[in-house]
C-alpha cells in the first residue's frame, strides 16, 4: 500500500506535449502548474531521441524536486535512471513490469496502463505503483488509446487492486469532478493543461474535487 503523501501527490499527473503546448515550452507551462499546486509531471515525447529527453528531463528535474513533485519519463526506463527522475510509465511494448521492478530501486516508481481489471491485479503483483485507466472519455490526444471506458469501466479497474489507479482520456476541470466520484486515485490530463491559456487557473479547478475527498 502506497503512503498518503505518495498517493496525495498522484491525484494529478500532468502529461507533457510540446506540440499541443505550442508555442509555449514545456518547461513554462510545467512551472507554472507546479506552483498551482501540480505534484506529479510525466515526461512523453514519443519523436525526442534518448538524447534530447535526457536534456529536457533534467530541466524538469530542477522544478519538480524544489516542489516536492514527483517527475516520471515515459516509456524510457534507462532515460528515468540515468536522469535520476522518481519513476518511470511503461507502456504495452516496454520493458515488463516485472523485469522492470527488479533492475530498479525500491523507492524508483513504476506507473503502467490497463483498462482490464484482471490485467491490473497482475501489473500490480508484477510491481506497479500505479496504474493509468482509461480511455475514460472521447479523446484527440492519442491515437491509439483504445475503447472508451466511462466512469464505469474506471471504477472497475480501480476495485481491483490496491495501487492508485489514475483516469485517463478526455479529462478537463468539469469532467475532474464525475472522475472523483468513482474509486479512482487521480487523473492524469494531457491537453487540459497544454492547451490551456491559465495554467494555475486549470490546475486548481482539476484538483479542487479530489481535494473535497480528503
Amino acid at each position: 500500500m502506497l503512503s498518503s503523501d505518495l498517493q496525495s501527490r498522484l491525484r494529478l499527473i500532468v502529461i507533457t506535449d510540446q506540440d499541443l503546448a505550442s508555442p509555449r515550452s514545456i518547461v513554462e507551462i510545467v512551472a507554472d502548474a507546479l506552483a498551482a499546486g501540480a505534484r506529479a509531471i510525466q515526461l512523453r515525447s514519443k519523436t525526442a531521441s534518448a538524447r534530447e529527453l535526457q536534456e529536457r528531463g533534467s530541466e524538469l528535474l530542477s522544478l519538480t524536486r524544489p516542489a516536492g513533485a514527483l517527475l516520471f519519463i515515459n516509456d524510457r526506463l534507462d532515460v528515468a535512471l540515468a536522469i535520476g527522475a522518481d519513476g518511470v510509465h511503461l507502456g504495452p511494448d516496454d520493458i515488463p513490469v516485472s523485469e522492470a521492478r527488479r533492475a530498479v530501486p525500491n523507492s524508483f516508481l513504476i506507473g503502467t496502463s490497463t483498462d482490464n481489471p484482471q490485467q491490473a491485479a497482475q501489473l500490480e503483483d508484477d510491481g506497479a505503483d500505479y496504474i493509468g485507466c482509461g480511455t475514460v472519455y472521447p479523446t484527440m490526444t492519442k491515437a491509439d488509446a483504445g475503447q472508451i471506458i466511462g466512469l464505469s469501466g474506471l471504477d472497475r479497474v480501480a476495485r481491483s487492486v490496491d495501487v492508485p489507479v489514475i483516469g485517463i482520456g478526455g479529462i478537463n476541470v468539469e469532467r475532474s469532478a464525475e472522475v472523483s466520484t468513482t474509486y479512482a486515485s487521480g487523473i492524469a490530463v494531457v491537453s487540459a493543461v497544454m492547451q490551456t491559456s491559465d495554467v494555475p487557473e486549470t490546475i486548481v479547478g482539476l484538483l479542487a474535487p479530489w481535494a473535497e475527498r480528503d
